[in-house]
């Protein structure tokens, strides 16, 4: 989802960053995959203006330091003209900092300092270090020569690159509204710089025995054995808290995990209790912003829903959504997720045109980022065609349903359960729109008495939303009949008896 991100999966992959200008120029050429290039463009990016950045500081005095960074970013950011510092100072200072000034009678200390290299910077000078420095240290070739031409070509936005910027670089800016598109005013001045903070590289050990505990657990889950996977889990939960002691990231994925399991389980209030406190250490490790808290968010709002906690788990999905938006922007799978979440509980709270909006915008991603015939995007056509019955256009939701049934048809067969309930509600859609034109046609004629028939809005059932929650989300609950395990009792019987007598023969033919 950013950066930090994109370098931890290079790492975990064996790929070091110094091949991230390649590995940007091989996700060029795939279509779908035009969210992360913009992700790695952004990265490369920040990464040059973060060398030259520590460059530009070493001739900066303590005394201009806030000044020195502020004019950095503004030539990094800004579109507009940026002036010299030392000529422009009016320009450069806020009004009430230069109110402050002419009050005490202060003397700008940038007149004062010898070492003035750094006011030399421009955007234009920068942008050409920023190609060079690509060049000779990723070699990868920008194809901008200023922020808007990065915009415009890569897919970016100025509010990701200036928090990632900050956070490489120890940063700490005031908190208010920045005009970041302002064409004739500067965006950073003098007191916007509130600190700047060493950021200090180093090793994240490993504690191996909850390691070896966790990713065992993990194989029993996905063969199935629910409670040992939960057995194991919890035990490496507690090595974790003896070694890594009460907050870590380790542990709040750890949380995550036995949430997960325990709603699975049916344990919704436990997973809602674990989620919390996944949530709370994940801000407090990882920081509020960070794309692994955004996930927290999102399991804790489902949690939230299946304990009736409606209006909890709609805050959180708007802060989850919120937060994706300035790590990535609008054009990115996950938020596709988040949509999805959000249309489904106003869907259940009866406010569908806010809801459809929601799920048109996810449809749409669904079908640039996965295809037009995928099953996600069938999912999301059935939604908008379900909501769009709800209020009574009936027309559109019969062509949404006919989308979705087309691509279950092509990818599941006829017979399968998904395609058959798609039929069904084709049925359905099709006899309510014959008899809404059928009235229509009557009040058109004239006929005496003929109206519009009330639209019989059944609202949506909370157990049937969260039924769809969990299949967007990827929680699959296989529910096995007692025939179809007497069944698997006889072929497993069946293969006992096979394979005894197999033994029987070989030991007879080796008696002979």
């Amino acid at each position: 989802m950013d950066g930090s991100t994109l370098s931890e999966a290079l790492h975990n992959r064996g790929i070091n960053i110094r091949y991230l200008g390649k590995v940007t120029n091989l996700l060029v050429k795939v279509k779908k995959l035009e969210y992360l290039h913009s992700i790695a463009v952004s990265e490369l990016i920040l990464r040059a203006a973060k060398h030259i950045f520590i460059t530009y500081l070493q001739g900066v005095d303590m005394m201009n330091l806030s000044v020195a960074i502020a004019h950095f970013l503004n030539c990094f950011l800004y579109s507009g003209t940026v002036s010299n510092p030392l000529q422009g100072q009016d320009e450069f200072q806020s009004r009430n900092n230069k109110k402050k000034n002419k009050r005490r009678g202060r003397v700008n200390p940038l007149a004062c300092s010898d070492n003035n290299e750094w006011a030399n910077l421009t955007p234009k000078s920068l942008w050409n270090q920023l190609k060079c420095e690509l060049k000779s240290y990723f070699d990868y070739d920008l194809q901008a020569n200023d922020i808007e031409s990065a915009i415009d070509t890569y897919g970016l936005q100025k509010i990701s690159l200036l928090r990632s910027f900050c956070i490489k670089t120890g940063i700490q800016i005031l908190l208010r509204d920045y005009n970041l598109e302002s064409k004739n005013k500067l965006i950073f001045y003098e007191e916007d710089i509130l600190n700047i903070f060493p950021v200090v590289k180093h090793i994240n050990p490993r504690a191996t025995d909850a390691y070896n505990f966790y990713t065992t657990g993990q194989n029993k889950i996905q063969q199935g054995y629910l409670k040992d996977g939960y057995e194991l889990i919890t035990e490496a939960l507690n090595l974790l808290n003896n070694v890594y002691g009460a907050m870590h990231p380790e542990i709040a994925q750890c949380l995550r995990m036995i949430a997960r399991l325990n709603y699975i389980m049916g344990e919704h209030g436990d997973a809602l209790a674990y989620q919390q406190k996944a949530v709370l250490m994940s801000e407090r490790v990882n920081g509020i912003d960070h794309p692994y808290t955004i996930v927290e968010y999102a399991h804790l709002a489902l949690y939230c829903f299946a304990n009736s906690q409606v209006s909890t788990a709609l805050k959180l999905l708007y802060r989850a959504r919120y937060l994706a938006v300035l790590n990535c922007g609008e054009n990115h799978p996950e938020v596709a997720l988040l949509d999805s979440n959000i249309s489904l509980i106003l869907h259940a709270v009866g406010e569908y045109e806010l809801s459809l909006r929601f799920l048109e915008k996810a449809l749409a991603l669904n079908i640039k980022y996965f295809g037009a015939k995928s099953l996600k995007v069938a999912v999301s056509y059935h939604l908008v065609a379900r909501t769009q019955s709800c209020m009574g256009n009936f027309r559109s939701a019969l062509n949404n349903e006919k989308e979705a049934y087309a691509i279950y048809k092509q990818q599941l067969g006829e017979n399968h359960e998904k395609t058959k309930e798609s039929s069904e509600c084709l049925k359905h859609l099709t006899q309510q729109a014959v008899v809404l034109q059928k009235k229509m046609n009557e009040i058109y004629t004239g006929k005496n008495g003929a109206s519009l028939p009330p639209i019989q809005i059944q609202p949506p059932s909370m157990g049937s939303v969260l039924d769809m929650l969990n299949v967007i989300n990827g929680i699959l609950f296989v529910q096995i009949s007692q025939e179809d395990i007497e069944h698997f009792k006889a072929e497993i019987e069946k293969r006992q008896i096979e394979e005894s007598s197999e033994e029987q023969t070989k030991k007879e033919i080796k008696a002979q």
